[in-house]
């Protein structure tokens, strides 16, 4: 038995930052379409700093009625403000322990652990959360909870921990590959979308009017000014993304032990992410358009865990830019699942013109819409069906399949490459689709989707020879005759 425990004060103003979070878009709603009168302000203002000293209260009041305890193999944990809850999780039902290290976290030699248990696929961020905890006592937890699983132990929490479990580092991102995967990470869309969304609610302090007039006499000075602004800023927005991108992956490591994948990054946060090794479901590898050039690729383990809100619990990013060579070596090695060394399966020649048709259809709403708006200008999106079709063509010559044993790999693109690598036992439903078209040119259409947190994950192959799609579905239900 141990005595109940507090977190740590900062708790308490931790938990007053997230409240307080969450009434910025009350606030800014307010003051964007509240009123503009003096009183008004006045009022506003008064009662704004009434609510911030309330948020500040509760949470205070929160922190000193939380406590928790590990007894009798269970983590028990007491709170509420008005009504007293508990709640006992027991340690086999735990899953994995996330850490995370915060900038008010980090200064005081504290973390945040995440209790993710086998149950944790509701619309909460976790089965539990100690918002503040020391790194010894969330070390003195992992420990526990894991020789309590182990059964090495009889007292868990009275036993001094001596064997530690020995952790093996089977990848840590080079200083070339974050350069790598900072620069080709495509982050200048958020951070343009985010300053957007940041000045649109600065009307009354941006001289917007005044700013347009300089822009037209810009304009009126030359085309070329015009055309420098735009590159300083997609500059500016490209080192932006640049910088967050390194900061958030900076001593990103991965280690596995026994029963485990234990992912460690960042710079200014510190996050450790575990999961079981039972609990992943899929691989995926994944190929954007600026790192193919370079051989490079991300891979991703798809896991059981997580839940809506927590969708990094399911899906995680286990290998941030990596030479798509090493992956088999890597997988091979410390994974259940392994990269295929099989070639796919293509599509037939016959269905490259319904790949060509369906990129053109997505195409013709534009081109409407810039001949009605441009008029004869308009007529140079017919372009646009250039582009549309070499795209449709590249995603119709990276769409395969294969089967290797008890696995199935699903390779597919829409503006990302992906290849997902599936065990049997782990496919939660495979559906087979054929539409009156696709049955004229004896063609078939294959979903497969697998356990993902709260909802699936998957993959489609479309367009595929129908005795293929036939050949997976005996693969996948052990049946001899396919229902189709």
């Amino acid at each position: 038995m141990s005595n109940s425990k507090r977190l740590h004060p900062i708790a308490a103003v931790t938990n007053f930052f997230k409240q307080l979070k969450e009434l910025i878009v009350p606030f800014v709603a307010f003051f964007v379409f509240g009123t503009k009168a003096s009183e008004g302000d006045l009022w506003f203002f008064t009662g704004s700093f009434a609510i911030v000293l309330l948020v500040l209260g509760i949470g205070v009041l929160n922190w000193l009625r939380f406590s928790y305890r590990l007894e009798e193999g269970e983590l028990r944990m007491e709170y509420g403000l008005l009504v007293r809850k508990k709640r006992y999780i027991p340690f086999d039902r735990i899953q994995s322990l996330d850490f995370s290290e915060g900038i008010l976290h980090r200064p005081f030699g504290l973390v945040k652990v995440k209790v993710e248990t086998a149950g944790s696929s509701g619309a909460a961020d976790a089965e539990a959360v100690l918002t503040a905890i020391t790194k010894e006592e969330a070390n003195r937890i992992q420990e526990i909870i894991a020789q309590a699983k182990n059964k090495l132990v009889e007292e868990a929490t009275e036993t001094e921990f001596v064997d530690m479990v020995e952790e093996n580092v089977i990848y840590k991102i080079s200083s070339k590959e974050l350069l790598l995967l900072a620069t080709t990470s495509g982050g200048v869309g958020v951070v343009l979308s985010a300053l957007v969304a940041f000045l649109s609610q600065l009307d009354d302090l941006i001289p917007y009017e005044s700013a347009y007039r300089e822009v037209e006499k810009m304009i009126s000075n030359g085309v070329v000014i015009i055309a420098v602004l735009v590159f300083l800023g997609f500059l500016l927005a490209w080192v932006v993304a640049l910088i967050g991108t390194m900061v958030k992956f900076a001593r990103f490591t991965v280690k596995k032990t026994e029963r485990e994948i234990i992912i460690s990054r960042g710079l200014l946060e510190k996050r450790q992410i575990t999961i079981p090794l039972n609990r992943i479901q899929a691989v995926r590898i994944s190929e954007n358009i600026l790192r193919q050039p370079f051989g490079l690729c991300s891979v991703s383990l798809i896991s059981a865990g997580g839940s809506v809100r927590n969708t990094e619990g399911s899906r995680v990013l286990l290998l941030p830019a990596v030479k798509k060579v090493q992956v088999a070596t890597i997988l091979e090695k410390h994974l259940p699942i392994l990269a295929t060394t099989k070639p796919f399966n293509k599509p037939p020649k016959r269905s490259l013109p319904r790949y060509l048709l369906r990129g053109s259809l997505m195409v013709v709403p534009l081109v409407i819409a810039a001949i009605a708006i441009f008029k004869l200008w308009g007529l140079w999106s017919i372009m646009l069906f250039v582009f549309s079709s070499a795209w449709s063509y590249v995603i119709f010559k990276d769409a395969g399949w294969s089967i290797e044993g008890q696995q199935l790999n699903i390779q597919y693109r829409g503006f990302i490459k992906h290849t997902l690598l599936m065990k049997k036992k782990n496919i939660q439903s495979l559906s087979y689709k054929d539409s009156f078209f696709q049955r004229r040119k004896n063609l078939a259409t294959m979903t497969s989707l697998i356990k993902s947190g709260m909802g699936a994950i998957g993959g489609t192959i479309v367009d595929i020879e129908k005795e293929d799609a036939k050949e997976i579905y005996h693969w996948y239900s052990h049946s001899q005759k396919a229902p189709f």
